[in-house]
């Protein structure tokens, strides 16, 4: 069995989630890390017994890596990704894949064009909930889908902005949508048709000191015509569980956290109840306050199939344009809320 011999590019604590997930895998190892400060470097170097690079360029000159990993902030994802497929190494990027469709089209033709793998990274797509959901709407068990929306009412404390990337336009493409509630929308790109218009609302409510929103909502529409809401906000004091609603004529399923708390179809089958025993109760929490709390579990199993997909060939699942559609759905978002107007995605 090959190893696949993994580099991250980045120190911060998202690294420390990569780290730990390519050291659950059997067939995976971390070879190095680098980062533009080169104490935390050698900081996530020393904690995982590996090599601390005096940047990416450094790194990508190794021989033994064959998988770049990148978890630098956001506006800082297309340098080290284009440079690694130059360098003929395969990417796993952090989400957002880049803050601009601009950047990650760059980014998209330089793996394509050296044949190199560029794959995503959205761990919320491997929960074990999602088996049963996808299975539900691919058997068409919602009937005719009328509705389906995102909620992502999160806290951060002023601290958390503080001499940080986070909350700029620059490094951080946006603030309570492009930062956390980036995942919730990719759901929807994941599971729902694509979303033809919307229009929006962005504003700074909680944490006024910083370039972007800390709240929004957009109202969208489907290409079925099925309607729904995107919420978003780190500023909703302590915190509350992340939510999914899906509602159709003959359907409906309430997703909270890691968790169904409600589902219900027409046609109950006995794996109905199996369903609701195994995921009624509430998991996870991580996030809702504090982004160390998250849980690494789902990073292993999405770093799991990016490996398998180069194992076998076949496409991977999150691939740069599979990854792309949550950003456009947000950058429409800013858009509308920016021009006071509906805008048209298809």
């Amino acid at each position: 069995m090959k190893t696949w011999n993994f580099g991250i590019v980045g120190a911060g604590l998202i690294a420390d989630f990569h780290a730990r997930a390519i050291g659950d895998i059997p067939n995976a190892k971390l070879i190095g890390c680098c980062d533009k400060v080169p104490e935390r470097a050698k900081s996530l170097a020393d904690k995982f017994n590996v090599q601390a690079f005096d940047g990416y360029e450094d790194m990508l000159k190794s021989d033994q890596i064959d998988i770049v990993t990148i978890a630098t902030p956001s506006g800082f994802h297309m340098e080290p990704t284009v440079a690694a497929a130059e360098a003929g190494k395969h990417v796993l990027c952090e989400k957002p894949m880049e803050i601009t469709l601009e950047r990650i089209d760059s980014m998209i033709e330089a793996h394509e064009k050296s044949g190199t793998r560029l794959g995503g990274i959205f761990p919320y797509r491997f929960n074990d909930m999602m088996v049963p959901l996808r299975e539900a709407i691919n058997s068409g068990r919602f009937g005719v889908i009328t509705y389906a929306s995102v909620y992502v009412p999160w806290w951060r404390t002023d601290e958390y902005y503080k001499d940080s990337w986070h909350g700029t336009w620059k490094l951080d493409g946006g603030g309570a949508l492009m930062n956390q509630s980036i995942h919730m929308v990719d759901m929807l790109c994941d599971i729902m048709p694509r979303i033809e218009s919307l229009q929006a609302f962005t504003s700074k409510l909680g944490h006024p000191q910083i370039e972007t929103e800390d709240t929004a909502t957009a109202v969208v529409r489907y290409t079925t015509g099925a309607l729904g809401v995107i919420y978003g906000t780190t500023a909703s004091h302590p915190g509350q569980f992340r939510r999914f609603e899906i509602t159709g004529t003959k359907g409906t399923v309430i997703n909270v956290e890691n968790s169904i708390t409600h589902w219900q179809f027409v046609d109950e089958k006995p794996e109905d109840e199996q369903i609701r025993k195994k995921f009624g109760e509430i998991e996870g929490g991580g996030g809702v306050s504090d982004p160390a709390a998250i849980s690494y579990e789902n990073h292993t199993r999405n770093f799991q199939a990016f490996i398998e997909s180069l194992e076998s060939g076949e496409d991977f699942w999150i691939d740069g344009r599979e990854a792309r559609k949550a950003v456009e759905v947000i950058l429409a978002i800013y858009k509308s809320a920016k021009e006071q107007k509906l805008i048209k995605l298809t």
